[in-house]
């Protein structure tokens, strides 16, 4: 049993089948995290007698001709910046040092353990989630297992580097700005942020960064995304944001993969610099793709500048309503010191900044709804550079010069609420993983995914890291 190239549906039809069962899942995931969390850092709360718990509760419905659901036995991690029920939710911070276990689950969680799925514990993840680093002063750095000198990505890091390390099949993530897509595309799984309320965000806390951010399941390939995408997606009361459940499956769509005829490839999304070596490894890869007759269009845009300024305003007034109260906290001056500059930024934000920053947002899409009058999707890097060293302190190098925003490419596609994926298509020269990011048009879920499927099979890319031990 390998977590890193076994399926989860795979996995979970031979628990369901009493091939396996769900405890040896369980005992094989806690193994791993004992043996290789102490160089990656990808959890910071395990709870090994709640999982073999719920393992053998699993067991039991089995043996008693019953059915525990299409992911039964599936180990995952939860990322810190959700609740799930047993466990404390510090969302990386020393503020919450003392957080009591949740009494609850998040929708996702819930829908996840409906469908059969085991908590093991939670992920790490950088303070509430705020940049595209996973370390915090609470918890610690999370390294890549592919190269532990440098970031796992974030914020969903300690899902990416604990899906990548082998110690779950399975976990959660948020992408409010690429948090799915970078550490994704950083520890080379195939990762897809779905559109805007397709994964509901409900329950006593609504979404915190308005129709920013989006949650759901991250995996090693966009099979086993689907696969849990099928059981989290669908409408819930208590999300304004919520959509109604496409007729189409979304398993089925990967199933059957398949490309458009026509497709963008916008190697900057008309305003970003991109590091040479990931351009290089994405322009191979659209090479392969023109050579299976697809036609690929270059395009210049789709958009005239970067918009970093109005997502900026909407994630510095979250954080500042997220952080601000704690700001006479006796641990404060543990955040991160940019941290508390950005929520010194939101408190000072007015709402016409915020309303025209949601402006920005629909002007963006705009462009986009224009662009997809002549190609059905678009490709672009996901990130402008490789995951960089940890000793660079966030910051990236992009052709020898160092850049604190890295990963420019993925926050637009969350002010306009669009689906985006991420698929594996090389190694850079340090052996990290690059990805080619693809974008769909508004609801257009079915048609990411079944265009990331057929990449994946086009690309091959079937490598995995190996943690030193």
């Amino acid at each position: 049993m390998d977590f890193r190239t076994d399926r989860v549906t795979e996995l979970s039809r031979q628990v369901r089948d009493g091939e396996r069962s769900a405890t040896e899942l369980v005992q094989h995931s806690l193994k791993a995290i004992e043996e290789l969390d102490g160089l990656v850092n990808a959890f910071v709360a395990v709870d090994a007698e709640q999982a073999l718990r719920q393992a053998a509760a699993i067991d039991q419905v089995i043996a008693a001709g019953g059915d525990p659901g299409p992911l039964a036995g599936i180990p995952i991690g939860v990322k810190d910046l959700e609740d799930a029920a047993g466990l404390p939710t510090t969302f990386g911070s020393s503020l919450h040092a003392e957080a009591v276990p949740a009494s609850s689950d998040s929708s996702l969680v819930a829908r996840l353990r409906q469908a059969g799925c085991i908590v093991i514990g939670k992920t790490n993840t950088p303070e509430h989630g705020w940049t595209s680093r996973t370390e915090n002063a609470l918890h610690g750095t999370t390294r890549n297992p592919w190269n532990l000198a440098h970031t796992a990505g974030g914020s969903s890091g300690g899902s990416a580097a604990a899906i990548a390390a082998g110690m779950v099949p399975l976990a959660t993530g948020s992408d409010g700005g690429g948090s799915i897509r970078i550490p994704s595309a950083c520890c080379g799984l195939s990762g897809m942020k779905a559109s805007t309320g397709r994964v509901p965000i409900g329950g006593e806390k609504g979404s915190g960064w308005l129709h920013l951010s989006s949650k759901g399941p991250m995996a090693r390939s966009i099979h086993d995304v689907a696969a849990a995408l099928e059981v989290v997606i669908g409408p819930d009361p208590t999300d304004l944001l919520s959509l109604p459940r496409p007729e189409a499956s979304f398993l089925d769509a990967v199933v059957e993969p398949h490309l458009p005829t026509v497709i963008g490839w916008s190697p900057g999304l008309g305003y970003a610099e991109i590091d040479d070596e990931v351009l290089s490894c994405c322009e191979a890869a659209v090479s392969k793709i023109i050579e299976t007759g697809i036609e690929v269009v270059p395009i210049d845009g789709p958009f005239d500048e970067d918009p970093v300024d109005p997502w900026s305003v909407i994630v510095t007034t979250a954080l500042a309503r997220s952080l601000g109260p704690g700001r006479d906290h006796d641990r404060y001056e543990e955040s991160d010191p940019f941290l508390r500059l950005m929520v010194d930024a939101g408190l000072t934000t007015s709402g016409i900044d915020v309303l025209d920053a949601i402006e920005a947002s629909h002007t963006l899409n705009l462009k986009l709804v224009e662009q997809f009058h002549t190609v059905r999707l678009i490709l672009t890097p996901t990130t402008a550079a490789p995951a960089p060293p940890i000793e660079l302190g966030g910051r990236g190098m992009i052709n020898g010069r160092l850049d604190a925003n890295w990963v420019k490419l993925t926050y637009p596609l969350n002010m306009t609420s669009s689906p985006a994926a991420t698929v594996a298509v090389g190694l850079s020269s340090a052996g990290i993983p690059i990805g080619l990011q693809i974008i769909g048009p508004q609801h257009a879920d079915l048609a990411v995914l079944r265009a990331a499927a057929a990449l994946e099979d086009l690309f091959g890319f079937d490598a995995v890291a190996e943690v030193p031990r």
